[in-house]
């Protein structure tokens, strides 16, 4: 799509499409999203609309240290690895 993005079996689990707004964004169950907002609002951010409702979240770059920035990331790692082990997708996409 044009922006770089982190992948995991040729699948997504974070994007920098909105880097330009100064937010990463991440592929997060809406659990996750609740506990990761609740605990810094200043920092997550739910993507508009329905995207926003499935658990995609902005992260405000500039705004996360690289301590938060690493266990959002590896939080979205881990949930892509557990789909994909669900769907039995282990290597790259062809």
């Amino acid at each position: 799509m044009g922006a770089p993005d982190f992948r995991v079996g040729g699948r997504i689990f974070a994007t920098l499409a909105s880097e330009g707004q100064g937010y990463g964004n991440l592929v997060l169950t809406p659990e996750q999203q609740a506990a990761f907002v609740g605990e810094a609002p200043e920092i997550f951010v739910p993507i508009a609309g329905g995207w926003g409702r499935m658990g995609m979240t902005h992260i405000r770059l500039a705004a996360a240290t690289e301590d938060v920035l690493t266990g959002a990331l590896r939080a979205a790692w881990k949930l892509r690895i557990e789909k994909n082990s669900k769907t039995g997708r282990k290597g790259r996409k062809p």
